[in-house]
Order: structure tokens, then C-alpha cells, then sequence
């Protein structure tokens, strides 16, 4: 598999268990919103290794934006769900490749 499919499927699957209701939200606030530090970082690297190996870095753009805007409880949510699902098909994609 390529690291930058590896690394989009290790992010966008974070961000989708961020996106599950209720239980996303949970594991934000009673990590003490260190989750969105980690989702960060994984945005980060993963957004590096699209730089490097010349994929898409817009879903690991939109994967920032989710992070930087997570703690608003409903619009958190949505942005994690949309995150999740952009990054998980670019990972599909660049593994197809």
C-alpha cells in the first residue's frame, strides 16, 4: 500500500470515529480536546505526505478546517462526517492507483 494512502486512511478513520454522534463528541470532551490535537497532527503529516508524493491535499485541508472548527458541538459533527468521508475516498483513490 502507499504511504499516502496509508496515511489518509489513518486520518480520514479517525476523523470518522470522531464524526459518530455522541460518541465522537464524548471522546473529544473527556480526552480534555487533546483528541483534536491528535487529529491534527495525523491532518498534518498526512497533508506533508500529499505534498511529497503529489496526491490530493484538499481532504487533508478539509480535515484542518474540521479539526480547527470541532468544538462547536452540531457544526463539529457535520465537518468531521464531511472530512471523513473526503479523506477516506481520496485514500481509496490513491490506493488504486
Amino acid at each position: 500500500m502507499k504511504l499516502s494512502a496509508f496515511s489518509k486512511f489513518a486520518s480520514g478513520g479517525f476523523e470518522a470515529l470522531l464524526a459518530i454522534p455522541f460518541i465522537g463528541g464524548s471522546i473529544v470532551v473527556f480526552s480534555g480536546y487533546s483528541a483534536l490535537s491528535i487529529a491534527l497532527v495525523l491532518h498534518i503529516i498526512t497533508l506533508l505526505i500529499a505534498f511529497t508524493y503529489r496526491t490530493a491535499k484538499l481532504p487533508s485541508v478539509s480535515g484542518l478546517v474540521a479539526v480547527f472548527l470541532g468544538w462547536i458541538p452540531v457544526v463539529g459533527w457535520i465537518l468531521h462526517t464531511i472530512a471523513a468521508v473526503w479523506i477516506l475516498a481520496s485514500a481509496f483513490r490513491d490506493a488504486a492507483r
